[in-house]
């Protein structure tokens, strides 16, 4: 009979401690933000890499414009593959636990995409459709930006 309450006991901490951690993977490490935007709360040196990555999606998407206008295939497809998946696959998981599970989809969104148009590109789709989908990358990147901010929260 001792047993048998160890063990449920023992489940019943198991289902509190997964029911935790898919609240945690849901919500991530948020609080309300300044200014109607949810906040991620990050380390300043995780602020600072986020940033810097989102930073680097811009400086793609200028080059991958600019390839379009060229028009210089190669310069769309290492720009585009330069911030596709591979460049999402080296996130630490603790600093990926901290963000709501909306922002990774929408993120690893925008990388897939990316990898997306490398593709086209090098198979010589028509460059109103590259456009189209980098346009279609902008519009998640704007949903991103008005929905969440990175906060540093040492």
């Amino acid at each position: 009979m001792k047993s048998n309450k160890l063990a449920l006991i023992a489940l019943l901490l198991w289902v509190i401690t997964m029911a935790v951690v898919a609240w945690y993977f849901i919500r991530g490490n948020t609080a309300a933000g300044t200014d109607g935007r949810t906040a991620i709360v990050l380390r300043t040196a995780e602020r600072d890499m986020i940033l810097s990555e989102m930073r680097g999606l811009l400086s793609a998407t200028q080059v991958i414009i600019d390839g379009v206008n060229q028009p210089d295939r190669n310069r769309i497809i290492q720009s585009s593959r330069s911030v596709g998946m591979g460049a999402a696959a080296d996130v630490n998981p603790a600093l990926m636990a901290k963000f709501p599970l909306a922002f990774k989809t929408l993120a690893f969104s925008v990388h897939r995409e990316m990898d997306d148009i490398a593709k086209a590109a090098e198979t010589g789709k028509p460059v109103a459709e590259l456009l189209t989908m980098m346009s279609n990358v902008l519009v998640k990147c704007n949903a991103c930006h008005a929905s969440w901010q990175i906060k540093a929260g040492d």
